[in-house]
């Protein structure tokens, strides 16, 4: 049971060796119906090392047909899986998240070697994905019906609720464990299949998973993962929205590929799920604590290098407190450490790609180029490699500028005075995007006016970090519909089927 002693050894290599040329991971097929498959054409594509650009290992470079098959495998596993009961579930998804928590070490090491993410924070996400497995374990078997009361003597009512079938989830390359974790932990407590798509740039992680959950029990063709590199990305996507056994689809990604998902399942009129681009706001009242807004300011935009899609956009302060907090923030801003992910005491690893570096680069190149102040940071770490870039502290910014309206996805924090509650509020909604927002503020009056105003669809108040297993995660507006994790995380997966019962008098 477990990840093979092989996989193992190859996963701490990658550690060991994080910074060699020489190193190739064997681990190379995908996962179709408990299979290790390789492309139809025998094409492959590498996985990179962000922090050493490396290749850390090579994927099958699978295409519509060699996906079609994967959902087919689901198609035919989902009759005898859709029908097991939610304890039975429940004790195969149990078995899961223990051999998870067992490999949760190696796990980490993996994800930090193809995502770039320090190793603290890797060990944190794992922690976290667990948990979403061993949530779904649980509600499996709380998936419970109505009965509702008749209008009528001669009829009984209920509802009842059934799995979708087939799922396609797509999930993204900023959280290669947890994404997939949440969205397939509760499409198997409903009692679908899946077919997972995970980013080009993080397959990795998510084979270990699938590996794990065979180990676990997970019948075969229950849990598939079919990986594509990003040439191909747009035909498999809209295969696995269009497929006539696919029932659903789940995606988080960026709002512009979110957009094509959703038109792609139009025509076969899908269930769809998607949790897009965020633009989160961080206010700062001045009746706030300002060491703790700080220390939450720090943890949710400099996490995983500023790469999330709830991480604070931008810092929205009252203007008699501005200075301070910007001194504050500026000092622990300093303190942060950029470097090699597996090195102690890093806080900042690289960007996950050159694309991601360039996007960086421009805004803040947009932001000075305008008028705006760099009192920190502001350029790529080259000594380090090219994907570094400084923690970096904006001033002076306008709504000219990209960064005081576009989501950032980097280490760059912009600061921008406001001086009433309403002005900060209408700069925080004045966005397409309405994923999270935070606030400090020790007024509990101003507390529910804020949180109840703020156009998002989860709020922060004195608190940067808001995720967990319990929670309902999802957005308002452009940032999707659907809510993951939660007992609301099982909605996305199952259909309300009415019966209605006639009675002989």
């Amino acid at each position: 049971m477990g990840l093979s002693r092989l996989f193992v050894r190859q996963v701490r290599t990658i550690q060991r060796q994080a910074r060699s040329m020489s190193y190739q991971l064997k681990f190379d097929k995908a996962f179709v119906n408990q299979k290790w498959v390789a492309a139809a054409s025998g094409k492959t594509f590498d996985v990179v090392n962000p922090s050493t650009e490396q290749v850390v290992g090579a994927v099958p470079d699978m295409d519509e047909n060699d996906v079609s098959k994967a959902i087919d495998a689901a198609g035919e596993a989902f009759a005898a899986w859709g029908q097991t009961t939610g304890k039975e579930r429940a004790g195969v998804m149990r078995k899961w998240y223990e051999l998870l928590v067992k490999n949760q070490d190696e796990l980490a090491k993996l994800m930090s070697a193809e995502c770039g993410k320090p190793l603290s924070e890797a060990q944190g996400e794992v922690v976290y994905g667990n948990s979403m497995i061993e949530w779904f374990s649980e509600e499996a078997r709380r998936i419970h019906g109505e009965v509702i009361s008749s209008p009528v003597k001669t009829k009984e009512m209920v509802l009842i609720r059934q799995p979708l079938g087939v799922v396609s989830l797509i999930t993204p390359w900023n959280f290669p464990h947890a994404m997939i974790t949440r969205k397939a932990g509760a499409a198997l407590a409903a009692g679908c299949a899946c077919v997972i798509k995970p980013a080009e740039d993080t397959p990795l992680t998510a084979l270990a998973l699938a590996k794990l959950a065979a180990d676990a029990g997970v019948p075969p063709g229950v849990l598939n993962v079919v990986t594509c590199a990003r040439p191909g990305a747009p035909a498999v996507g809209r295969l696995l929205c269009e497929h006539p056994r696919v029932a659903g689809i789940s995606f988080t990604g960026s709002t512009a590929v979110g957009k094509v998902l959703y038109r792609n399942c139009a025509s076969g009129v899908k269930r769809i799920a998607l949790e897009l681009g965020g633009n989160a706001p961080f206010i700062v009242f001045s009746g706030a604590d300002l060491d703790k807004a700080v220390d939450g300011a720090v943890a949710c935009k400099f996490r995983n290098c500023g790469q999330t899609c709830v991480s604070a956009n931008k810092f929205l302060v009252q203007e008699d407190v501005f200075d301070q907090f910007v001194d504050k923030l500026q000092k622990k801003m300093k303190a942060l450490v950029v470097g090699d992910p597996f090195a102690p005491g890093v806080n900042l690893g690289p960007l996950i790609n050159n694309s991601q570096v360039t996007k960086v680069t421009q805004i803040v190149e947009d932001a000075v180029a305008k008028g705006a102040e760099v009192r920190l940071g502001g350029k790529q770490v080259p000594s380090l490699g090219k994907r570094f870039y400084e923690p970096t502290l904006l001033l002076n910014v306008d709504p000219s500028m990209v960064c005081y309206s576009e989501e950032i996805f980097g280490p760059v924090a912009v600061c921008v005075r406001f001086k009433t509650e309403q002005e900060a509020l209408s700069i925080a909604n004045s966005t397409k995007s309405g994923l999270a927002g935070y606030f400090y503020s020790s007024d509990i009056s101003q507390a529910w006016r804020v949180a109840k105003a703020l156009e998002v669809g989860m709020v922060g108040i004195n608190e940067g970090i808001i995720s967990a297993a319990e929670a309902a995660f999802g957005g308002v507006k452009e940032s999707g519909f659907g809510r993951e994790g939660c007992h609301h995380g099982i909605d996305e997966f199952t259909y309300v089927k009415y019966l209605c019962f006639g009675l002989s008098q």
